[in-house]
């Protein structure tokens, strides 16, 4: 049986994607920090699913998890990076620009690291980021968006360093447009993705070791319009009245 350890398993897209690995008989290491969500998969599942408590934005903490985790499963197959967080707030408030940046920045890198080293010593293994459509261009949302760049460079560097190693370390970049989670909330958004067909679409992606794939496919062509934009048009269209304050995207 193959083993992937899933870090933001409680919810939205990590948490389908637990389900999907599941279903597909991995053995599966589930981190985030609401056990009760966590638990509840366990319980669901069975002996093949472990269960830990984890917060990224500590980082030392969350590394030693991980890195206990792949002991107790005698080493990984593949490790998903789900975790994440962002908010579309007018008052532009310092405190949730570091909420983002701690989380998707500072904890996503403390985690793909540590999977790095662990892919290097045992010499295979498969990285796996969600970031975000939002990393194409910078937006109202400026820690999220700048993050989630960080997020596709960082998996990027990564994968350069695999390659100069020659072993058998894959990595994928995964971008998402918009998903009916709890971080979009659906409202006055198009082309919306459940989450299940989100996580069907990034299970066989990763299957097949791409090293980039938009959500659902068809946003690649809105990262395509994204990039060849005009500023003028971009901050039109795209800067300007972007919903409620303090939205949680």
């Amino acid at each position: 049986m193959k083993r992937v350890i899933i870090i933001g398993a409680t919810s939205g897209i990590g948490r389908a994607l637990a389900l999907r690995y599941i279903a597909e008989g991995w053995n599966a290491g589930l981190c985030g920090r609401r056990t009760t969500s966590l638990e509840e998969l366990r319980s669901s599942a069975g002996s093949h699913v472990l269960v830990r408590e984890m917060d990224v934005t500590d980082t030392g903490a969350a590394r030693k998890v991980f890195e206990e985790l792949v002991v107790l499963m005698g080493g990984v197959d593949l490790v998903i990076i789900s975790a994440g967080t962002g908010y579309l707030d007018t008052a532009f408030p310092w405190e949730k620009e570091l909420e983002t940046l701690m989380t998707n920045v500072t904890g996503f890198a403390a985690i793909a690291h540590a999977a790095f080293e662990v892919f290097r010593h045992q010499g295979f293994g498969h990285l796996a980021g969600i970031s975000s459509i939002a990393a194409i261009r910078g937006g109202a949302i400026p820690a999220y968006h700048a993050s989630k760049a960080f997020v596709s460079n960082y998996l990027e560097g990564v994968r350069c360093l695999a390659a100069a190693s020659g072993l058998r370390i894959h990595v994928t970049d995964i971008l998402p447009g918009f998903v009916d989670t709890a971080m979009a909330k659906g409202e006055g958004l198009f082309w919306v993705a459940s989450p299940e067909k989100a996580a069907l679409q990034i299970f066989r992606a990763i299957g097949k070791k791409k090293y980039r794939v938009f959500i659902t496919r068809r946003w690649q062509i809105i990262a395509i319009l994204l990039r060849l934009m005009p500023v003028g048009i971009y901050n039109s269209l795209l800067c300007r009245n972007q919903g409620k304050p303090d939205r949680r995207v």
